[in-house]
């Protein structure tokens, strides 16, 4: 008798890695530590099989059925109207950054399909739940910092209002990426952004934190730090 997903990932679970991975996760207690590449191997038999029968009756009781299912999206070959119905159901399942950001690098198709995708994510941005804002943020990050994109996407991350920690920090991120990436349009933003002290000086932090930045860059963009009292997030 063939053995069930969750069957097949417990037998796989790491002890180790368990205790590794669950203190990187302090959201969330259902980590049974099952490394990457065995969820990334398993996730692309699934989807060369019958992924939709799949995802229709997956469980979501561990942290990695939740991230296998993400994978999986990341690997099926289908149409994009239909895998955009597919994300649609999973973004509400993201419980924590890990998941998150690992599903957003594996949706692939993305860089064939820009405006579709574009068009999909940014309603995320206005959304009230962390993990739903953090999406559409990484998926900027990850696929859109570009020329093309680069004037809209600093106009969204500037409006975004939310105080998650997981919001802020993926908003840092992606703005210190555009620096890195297009740095004369990034710092013209900076200089005159409506950010939150906290995202703000996060960004500036992750710029200089960068090996692509050189020294000159980043003693400037230390000299843009504000510094203002009860700042209870840094």
């Amino acid at each position: 008798m063939d053995k069930t997903i969750k069957e097949q990932l417990v037998e796989l679970a790491d002890a180790d890695y368990q205790k590794f991975s669950a203190a990187l996760l302090p959201t969330i207690d259902n980590v049974i530590g099952v490394r990457l590449p065995e969820l990334r191997k398993l996730a692309k038999t699934i989807a060369k099989g019958d992924w939709r029968a799949y995802l229709e009756h997956a469980d979501s009781d561990y942290f990695e059925e939740v991230m296998l299912q993400g994978m999986v999206l990341g690997y099926v070959k289908t149409d994009p109207e239909e895998i955009l119905h597919y994300i649609a159901d999973f973004i509400p399942k993201i419980d924590n950054w890990s998941v998150c950001d690992s599903f957003c690098t594996g949706l692939k198709f993305t860089l064939k399909n820009k405006k579709q995708m574009w068009e999909f994510i940014v309603p995320y941005l206005l959304s009230d739940k962390e993990y739903e804002i953090r999406f559409a943020v990484v998926m900027m990050l990850n696929f859109f910092i570009e020329e093309a994109y680069i004037n809209r996407i600093l106009q969204l991350l500037d409006k975004v209002r939310h105080e998650g920690y997981y919001v802020k920090m993926a908003v840092s991120w992606a703005l210190s990426m555009c620096y890195v990436k297009l740095p004369a349009v990034t710092i013209d933003y900076l200089r005159t952004n409506t950010l939150d002290d906290f995202t703000y000086n996060k960004a500036l932090q992750k710029i200089t934190e960068s090996y692509r930045v050189d020294p000159e860059s980043k003693k400037m963009i230390r000299g843009m730090k504000r510094n203002r009292k009860n700042m209870s997030l840094i």
